[in-house]
């Protein structure tokens, strides 16, 4: 099949697209990816890519088409500007770039901001092939629940917009199945919609036991380690956090390490200044997803959150998935599907969305556990996790929707 992938976020960034590029590449697929400068989530070009921007024209045999955009900078209105610049670039300098160039099928990577389907669309037109869409975030809910947007009639005209583009798309797929009636209600329908969740990528899929624990880890080895790996953004509502660990300051040797960065880091690092927690909330930094198994290896439990809104009780935050596989137990702090999934996993220990009190009683009741049982207990998630979201079986499935989208197409 000759694919073409619209996604406003691709390698060198670091977005499972990535790992859905080379497995369809090595799926004998023709692929092409129609992608913006590399600036997430620093905001602003990568300087690898600025210095040699050849050197990333070719993922793994898939042809890279590159369209200009706004880095996203630090602020709401440069973010904004980020979104609308390349959804225009793509949609004309993207369109020119690919001219004479024939697909059987437009895949949409519909991560923040849903305008990256706005450029899809009008390729579905010229090229007449189908668009299949995955959805992993809801839009325009997303935007009120952080605070982007308060206007309810800037939501209602960004809610029309989404209608507009999902009533367009051959085939929706949704990464949870608490989307399906948001979804539904916005596309008219979910006769098009299909269940895609992520999978457990090749990097988390091995023997967690194979590898080294990272080096960066040396100073924590005696300590009972509570790591969050990932974005760190309003979503993740580290002031919960932060309230958990000052609750459980009496335990001596608890940890939280922080592994990754984002949009609100500088709030993070002023809270752990003021809150004098220096010693016990230690930030990491950033590092590819590549080296995640080493960090992992060197956690006690891994740690997931979300805001207390009901739009986050319908996600499930993809780093679930690889927490699960990466054989540690995990503590969570959310409501709805991703706390559902721990839970019946039986992997970890939930509490609910913004509950701090509940989220250090969990760790306190885990740090309590013999060594075996908390053993056992990251056993069970790892099993469940490579069994509801082995990576083959999915790829199959998404191979079979968008023929599906392409049949029905013609």
């Amino acid at each position: 099949m000759r694919l073409l992938i619209v996604t406003q976020y691709f390698w060198p960034e670091d977005f499972r697209i990535n790992d859905l590029v080379e497995g369809m590449r090595s799926r004998g697929h023709d692929v092409s990816v129609l992608t913006g400068a590399p600036n997430y989530p620093e905001g602003t070009i990568f300087g690898i890519y600025k210095t040699n921007p050849e050197d990333f024209a070719d993922y793994h045999g898939a042809d890279i088409v590159r369209v200009p955009l706004i880095p996203r900078g630090q602020g709401y209105l440069t973010l904004a500007l980020n979104y609308i610049s390349f959804a225009l670039a793509a949609s004309t300098i993207g369109a020119w770039k690919l001219r004479g160039r024939r697909f059987d099928a437009i895949f949409v990577f519909q991560t923040s901001p849903i305008t990256v389907a706005l450029p899809a669309l009008l390729l579905r037109r010229l090229k007449r092939v189908p668009v299949v869409m995955w959805v992993l975030d809801l839009w325009p809910e997303s935007l009120s629940a952080i605070g982007v947007v308060r206007s309810r009639a800037v939501l209602s005209l960004i809610g029309r917009m989404v209608g507009f583009i999902y009533r367009r798309c051959d085939r929706i797929l949704i990464q949870s199945r608490g989307f399906l009636d948001n979804v539904g209600r916005y596309a008219g329908t979910v006769e098009r919609v299909r269940y895609f969740p992520n999978w457990v990528e090749p990097t988390f899929a091995g023997d967690p036991n194979a590898v080294e624990t990272a080096p960066e880890l040396a100073p924590f080895r005696d300590t009972f380690n509570v790591m969050f790996a990932g974005n760190v953004g309003e979503a993740q509502d580290m002031g919960a956090v932060l309230d958990a660990a000052e609750s459980v300051r009496d335990l001596e040797d608890v940890r939280w390490l922080i592994v990754g960065d984002g949009r609100a880091m500088p709030f993070v690092r002023d809270e752990i200044a003021r809150r004098g927690l220096c010693d016990r909330v230690i930030l990491l930094g950033r590092y590819p997803a590549a080296r995640m198994p080493a960090f992992f290896k060197g956690a006690s439990a891994m740690l997931v959150s979300l805001k207390a809104d009901p739009i986050w009780s319908l996600t499930i935050p993809g780093k679930v998935q690889s927490y699960m596989a990466g054989g540690k137990p995990v503590l969570a702090m959310l409501d709805g599907e991703g706390a559902r999934l721990v839970e019946e996993s039986g992997g970890g220990l939930a509490a609910g969305a913004g509950d701090a009190l509940g989220l250090a009683a969990n760790l306190r009741d885990l740090r309590a556990l013999p060594p075996a049982e908390r053993d056992l207990m990251a056993q069970r998630g790892s099993a469940y996790a490579s069994k509801a979201f082995d990576r083959e079986t999915l790829f199959s499935e998404l191979e079979d929707w968008l023929e599906e989208a392409r049949l029905a197409f013609r």
